[in-house]
């Protein structure tokens, strides 16, 4: 993901400062003009603005507040931009420490897997102080076709946390209908056809069921980071003594998955979760 959105700030005419742990990344990177650092630390001394791009809350907290983190270089009035897909506690907790330096910060995750931040059209939802979302709303929009402010720190995330039990239900419901039409000798196909313009028609159904019956599992985006999702998801809702009995059940559905080896498919391959439960393999 960060890569190419990285490159679309490029073509904004943005100058950028990367750090990566992968060499063929900064190497990329760099021959597109990309200044290149060794840490996060580093990185923050010689930008006004941090974007990071990460996997999960551990490794957020790590490079803003670790050794070698953004926050030994910080200056103040330096704005971080987390668009890492994260806890929403976890991002009031370093915001917390770093506010106290004079720092801000959105939280700002995305939406569109990897195929949209190539086309530079993520959808974006912004936590954080609305002043500072209106400063830097245009420095997302290069990265981003639909960006919303919806609320204070964390919210950004308790927003993207909703979209992923969306999406995750909905490929669940998907594949569950593609089996049944499978299952009684009915195109797949002729079924998706039949629906998509109708009111179980949907974003994920246009996305999803064409790579389930072309059987193309390469990631848009992988089962272990849906996984990932969801149980920050339930972590949520639990502190709230919230009930999530549909995410609940597809978080098991993926860990199937994921014990099966396929953690590293796109989750559209929740599909094969219900192959192998009916006995059928859904195709054209």
């Amino acid at each position: 993901m960060g890569k190419p959105m990285c490159m679309n700030l490029i073509r904004a005419d943005y100058e950028l400062v990367i750090m990566d742990k992968n060499p063929s990344v900064v190497k990329e990177m760099e021959n597109s003009g990309a200044i290149i650092a060794q840490t996060p630390r580093e990185v923050a001394s010689l930008v006004e603005v941090v974007i990071t791009m990460l996997p999960d809350s551990k490794d957020v907290k790590d490079v803003v507040l670790g050794e070698n983190g953004i926050i030994e270089a910080a200056k103040s009035g330096l704005i971080i931009i987390d668009m890492s897909s994260i806890n929403p506690s976890v991002s009031r907790e370093i915001y917390t420490v770093i506010e106290k330096q004079g720092i801000e910060m959105l939280d700002a995750p995305v939406s569109g897997g990897e195929p949209k931040a190539i086309e530079g059209t993520l959808t974006v939802m912004v936590g954080g102080k609305k002043e500072v979302f209106n400063k830097y709303a245009e420095l997302i929009k290069s990265m981003a076709s639909a960006v919303v402010h919806v609320g204070e720190i964390g919210a950004g995330n308790i927003a993207k946390l909703c979209n992923q039990i969306i999406v995750a239900v909905n490929i669940s419901a998907m594949a569950e209908a593609l089996i049944l039409a499978q299952k009684s000798r009915v195109s797949p196909e002729l079924i998706y056809k039949a629906i998509r313009g109708g009111l179980a028609g949907s974003t994920v159904l246009d996305a999803k069921a064409p790579l389930v019956m072309d059987r193309k599992f390469e990631p848009g985006f992988r089962i272990e980071l849906h996984i990932k999702d969801l149980k920050n998801v339930l972590e949520a809702s639990h502190t709230m003594g919230l009930p999530l009995p549909l995410t609940a059940s597809v978080m098991e559905m993926m860990q199937s998955l994921l014990a099966n080896g396929l953690g590293k498919e796109d989750h559209c391959s929740l599909v094969k979760y219900y192959e192998r439960i009916a006995n059928v393999t859904v195709g054209h």
